[in-house]
């Protein structure tokens, strides 16, 4: 389908992003959702994951931390606590995270403590994920920044 979306995605600091795009894929807690010009109106929950952004060509990801998606006539609108690009990352830190997270996964024994080294597990995991990703240029279409 010819057209493209708008895109815009807001945390507590403001808006991080708000430009067109021919496709979005974000994972939501029901799993991975593509959206395509002329989707139908929908909400979503947001997981933890790589959104993907697609225009022409070039394709960009940022790691986005839970929240909502509304679409609604072409328009992608994601409220979320946190996201970040490639280049927001400190991957060296992310990998130290990760591995504390694991130990004390494996150490505890509390079921909610648990879950909680569990969450900082996969934030750690979407946050080396993306920052593996070759950094391309949040304001033109493609090329290193």
């Amino acid at each position: 389908m010819a057209g493209t979306l708008q895109l815009r995605i807001i945390t507590p600091e403001g808006a991080k992003f708000d430009e067109s795009a021919d496709m979005v894929i974000m994972r939501c807690t029901t799993g991975d959702m593509g959206i395509l010009p002329g989707h139908e109106a929908c909400s979503a929950i947001l997981g933890y994951g790589a959104l993907r952004i697609f225009s022409g060509e070039a394709e960009r990801r940022m790691a986005v931390f839970g929240g909502i998606v509304q679409v609604r006539d072409n328009v992608v609108t994601l409220l979320t606590e946190s996201a970040q690009w490639p280049e927001d990352i400190d991957r060296a830190q992310a990998e130290a995270e990760r591995e504390q997270a694991q130990r004390r996964l494996q150490e505890s024994t509390d079921d909610v403590e648990m879950q909680k080294y569990q969450v900082a597990m996969r934030r750690t995991l979407v946050q080396i994920e993306v920052s593996a990703y070759p950094l391309i240029s949040k304001t033109g279409a493609g090329g290193p920044s």
